[in-house]
């Protein structure tokens, strides 16, 4: 067996979302912060996070966590975060679901009935509290980075001339947050091909009116999230769609989602703070959010949101590379 790179992985599942958490492999990645690790391997190793991402290793959703030791004292590990369409400043999901690894592999020294993890994220400090019952982590709670509603009632014009009302909020990633039946489609898997469509047509739209940039970070920028809420939608239980560049959807609940739309909903005065929000997702699985309190960021106002749900770990490989494999980077059909 030939091999020019090996890398050690932990999968796992948070609320039907995949998280590969790579555990070793990779080394410690040039930087000074968790965001400039980012940065840098986003343009010198894109190889590798294509290598796990694409097939045949991975799939079209395939979502993924390279574990760093962290740049702050304050925290326990470092996370780099990979899916199919690139890098993330955070994910909620794969937080989660690195949180669940790290407890469920012993590789944080486990407290019951609660471990405390604190992880170093480009976006950000970010606490996991990590149920465990004995010895396994049944949910995770996360308080997540300051979460902001960017502006309301926005308009944008889409390529086929219709126009739609949105609302753009932050909570690790920005999202633009918009009524499915504005868009005149049912909310229904048997549509989701159409859903996908009008969510990328959307994205599009609003990226070419200006993409939103972060107050503090102007590297996190850009609008690859569109969060489509059903019919009967309230600030205390919606379920949505959400729809992902290049073109897939979210089948978890998606954290940094439900931090942004509970920003957008307390911006709007619908969620008080300390408030219990329940958010669904396409297949039906949902986090539980609230928020703690007000802050802000870059001098906007901003929200502390949290959010529980939970992880499964599905396997731990190793993936190689032979050096005579055709697809090294993988490839996308």
């Amino acid at each position: 067996m030939r091999s020019k790179l090996v890398l050690h992985a932990v999968d796992s599942h948070t609320e039907g979302m995949p998280t590969r958490v790579i555990t070793g492999g990779i080394g410690t990645i040039p930087g000074a912060t968790m965001n400039e690790r980012r940065l840098w391997f986003r343009e010198h190793r894109d190889d590798v996070r294509q290598f796990l991402m694409n097939e045949p290793r991975g799939h079209s959703a395939m979502s993924g966590a390279i574990l760093q030791p962290p740049t702050r004292p304050d925290c326990d590990y470092g996370v780099v975060y990979i899916e199919v369409s690139g890098y993330l400043p955070m994910c909620g999901h794969g937080t989660i679901g690195v949180a669940a690894v790290l407890v469920e592999t012993g590789m944080v020294p486990v407290v019951e009935p609660v471990t405390t993890i604190r992880l170093d994220t480009p976006a950000g400090p970010v606490v996991a509290e990590v149920a465990v019952d004995g010895g396994a982590a049944t949910a995770v709670t996360l308080r997540n980075v300051p979460s902001f509603a960017v502006a309301l009632d926005r308009k944008v014009t889409l390529a086929d001339g219709r126009s739609v009302t949105y609302d753009l909020a932050y909570g690790g990633n920005f999202y633009a947050i918009a009524p499915l039946e504005e868009l005149g489609l049912p909310f229904d898997r048997a549509r989701k091909d159409d859903i996908l469509a009008a969510g990328l047509a959307v994205m599009d739209a609003v990226n070419a009116a200006g993409e939103p940039v972060h107050p503090e970070d102007p590297s996190i920028r850009g609008c690859h999230h569109v969060h489509l809420y059903a019919p009967g939608a309230t600030a205390r239980h919606s379920r949505h769609a959400m729809v992902i560049h290049p073109g897939w959807f979210d089948r978890s609940p998606c954290g940094t989602g439900t931090s942004a739309r509970m920003a957008q909903l307390h911006a709007r005065g619908e969620l008080p703070l300390h408030t219990e929000f329940v958010n669904e997702s396409f297949i039906g699985t949902r986090f539980t959010g609230r928020l703690l309190g007000t802050t802000e960021a870059g001098g906007v106002p901003a929200v502390l949101p949290s959010f529980t749900g939970r992880a499964w770990v599905t396997g731990t490989a190793q993936y190689l590379l032979d050096p005579g494999d055709p697809f090294p980077a993988g490839f996308v059909l």
